[in-house]
């Protein structure tokens, strides 16, 4: 079994975070189970939820920064 050693930074971010795996899911047309049971899922589609899931952060942080530098 995998152990998951991951803890948010944020921990309120937990529900936004799961809310945008559903999303992500959804746009690549995975379904994901609601009771937390991944094991259906193959390993290639569980990296491209994750990898457009960081894709995704990536893009909201270099937003937020670039909002914020350019208010100076």
């Amino acid at each position: 079994m995998a152990n998951n050693n991951n803890q948010l930074v944020v921990p309120q971010a937990s529900q936004a975070l799961d809310q945008l795996k559903y999303e992500v899911a959804q746009s690549l047309g995975i379904t994901l189970s609601q009771d937390g049971y991944y094991g259906n899922i193959l390993t290639r589609d569980a990296g491209r939820i994750g990898g457009n899931i960081t894709r995704q952060l990536v893009q909201i942080a270099e937003q937020q920064l670039a909002s914020q530098f350019a208010n100076r």
